[in-house]
C-alpha cells in the first residue's frame, strides 16, 4: 500500500514547489502549467476547426492556453537566479569524462542564461514597462531557445555513443547490472531526445517566417508538440521521483 502512494505523494510534493509547477529550458521537474497550457491548445486547437458550436468551445480552451502562457512567462522573471546558481555549480563542467559531453553542456547552460534576459525585456516591451521593439527580442529568446534544444540534442547523441561503447566494453560478473543500468540511461536519453525535437519543432515554428517551416503551425500542432514534450517530462521526473533520484 505504502509503495503504490510514493509516486502520488512524489507527484503531489512536485507540483508543490514552483519549479515543478513549471520549468522551459533546463532540466527539472515536469511542468503541469506547461501541461495543461498545451493540452488546451492542442483541444482548442481541434475543435476550433469543427463546427460553429466546437468552435466556440475551441476558442475559450484557446484563450485559456493563452492565459496560461502569459502565467508561464511571468513565473519565469524569477529563474535568472536559480538558472546562474546552476551554472556556476556546473561551472566547465571539470567533472565530467568526456570532453565533448562537458563543452556542450557548458555552452548549453550559457544558451540557457542568455534566454532569460532576452525573454524578460521582451516582456517589459509589451507591457509597456519599457520603450523597445519586442518582436526582436522574442526572437532572440525564442533563438537561444531552439539552440540550447538543439546543443541538448547533440549532447544526448554522445552520451548514448559513449553508452554504446561502454557496454560494449563490460565483460564478467559486473556485465548484467551494467546492461540494466546503461539501459535505463539510454532510455532516458532517447526520451530527451523525443522532448527536445518537439520542442524544438514548436521553437522554429515560433521564429520569423521564412525560416524552415516558421509561422506554418495550425494552433493544433503546436499544442500537439508542447504536449508531447510535457508529458515526456512528466513520466521522466516520476520515474526519477519513484527511484529516489533527484
Amino acid at each position: 500500500m505504502a509503495a503504490a502512494a510514493d509516486p502520488l505523494s512524489s507527484l503531489v510534493s512536485v507540483l508543490e514547489s514552483y519549479r515543478g509547477r513549471d520549468r522551459v529550458v533546463c532540466d527539472a521537474p515536469p511542468p503541469a502549467i506547461r501541461t495543461l497550457c498545451y493540452g488546451c491548445q492542442l483541444a482548442g486547437g481541434v475543435l476550433a476547426r469543427k463546427s460553429p458550436t466546437e468552435s466556440e468551445v475551441g476558442r475559450r480552451l484557446l484563450a485559456v492556453s493563452a492565459q496560461l502562457s502569459h502565467c508561464r512567462t511571468v513565473l519565469r522573471l524569477f529563474d535568472d537566479l536559480a538558472m546562474l546558481a546552476y551554472s556556476r555549480q556546473y561551472g566547465l563542467g571539470a567533472k565530467e569524462e568526456d570532453t565533448i559531453v562537458r563543452w556542450l553542456s557548458v555552452l548549453n547552460n550559457l544558451a540557457d542564461q542568455l534566454y532569460y534576459p532576452c525573454e524578460h525585456v521582451a516582456w517589459a516591451a509589451d507591457a509597456d514597462v519599457i520603450r523597445t521593439n519586442s518582436h526582436k527580442w522574442w526572437t532572440l529568446s525564442t533563438a537561444f531557445w531552439g539552440l540550447s534544444l538543439v546543443l541538448g540534442i547533440v549532447r544526448s547523441l554522445r552520451i548514448l555513443f559513449q553508452l554504446r561503447r561502454k557496454l560494449r566494453n563490460r565483460t564478467g560478473e559486473s556485465l548484467e547490472q551494467s546492461q540494466k543500468e546503461i539501459d535505463a540511461q539510454v532510455k532516458s536519453e532517447v526520451l530527451s531526445i523525443l522532448s527536445s525535437l518537439a520542442d524544438l519543432s514548436n521553437a522554429v515554428h515560433w521564429l520569423p517566417p521564412g525560416f524552415l517551416w516558421a509561422g506554418q503551425f495550425p494552433p493544433w500542432l503546436v499544442g500537439l508538440m508542447g504536449t508531447i514534450s510535457s508529458l515526456i517530462g512528466v513520466y521522466q521526473t516520476s520515474v526519477g521521483a519513484g527511484s529516489g533520484a533527484v
